[in-house]
């Protein structure tokens, strides 16, 4: 029964917070996510990350297409998690079907031109239902670390 419910958790645990990376590391946020204050005002409801046309999208964590396809002339792809929470993707050609299962990590797309970056990016959004959500904090936050300053004034100089 323990280890049912230690597995249980653990899966828990990795649907809540996927932490792979839509494109590779290390992710420069040009533009930051600016909930607007009610639904329909003006906001960013995602991030911008820079990135090159061409570049390989991934998806953040395991689920299932949910769309594919172009809006207002723009290739979207939207991913549902198995928590319920949906991951969406521009300008971007999907790889993908939907319907289709993903897994976590898995090339679903590529970076095409046509984004409101003054430089290629890619616009990087998260939902639950319909509310919008800081994208960024499905990754894992680093561990932070002391380092010794080398500058004789603590113990790693004495």
């Amino acid at each position: 029964m323990t280890t049912l419910l230690l597995s249980l958790l653990l899966a828990l645990a990795q649907a809540a917070v996927p932490g792979v990376r839509p494109l590779p590391g290390p992710l420069s946020v040009t533009r930051w996510w600016d909930p607007p204050p009610s639904p329909y005002a003006a906001g960013h409801r995602g991030v911008d990350l820079a990135a090159p046309v061409g570049a390989e999208v991934r998806a953040v964590g395991a689920g299932r297409v949910h769309f594919a396809g172009p809006v207002a002339g723009r290739g979207v792809l939207s991913l549902t998690l198995p928590n319920g929470l949906r991951t969406t993707y521009e300008p971007v050609r999907a790889l993908v079907s939907e319907g289709e299962s993903v897994t976590a990590g898995q090339v679903v797309a590529v970076l095409t031109e046509g984004s409101h970056c003054p430089s290629p990016c890619l616009h990087w959004g998260l939902l639950r239902d319909e509310e919008y959500l800081n994208p960024l904090a499905l990754l894992p936050h680093p561990t932070p670390r002391l380092l010794p300053t080398g500058d004789g004034s603590g113990p790693a100089g004495a």
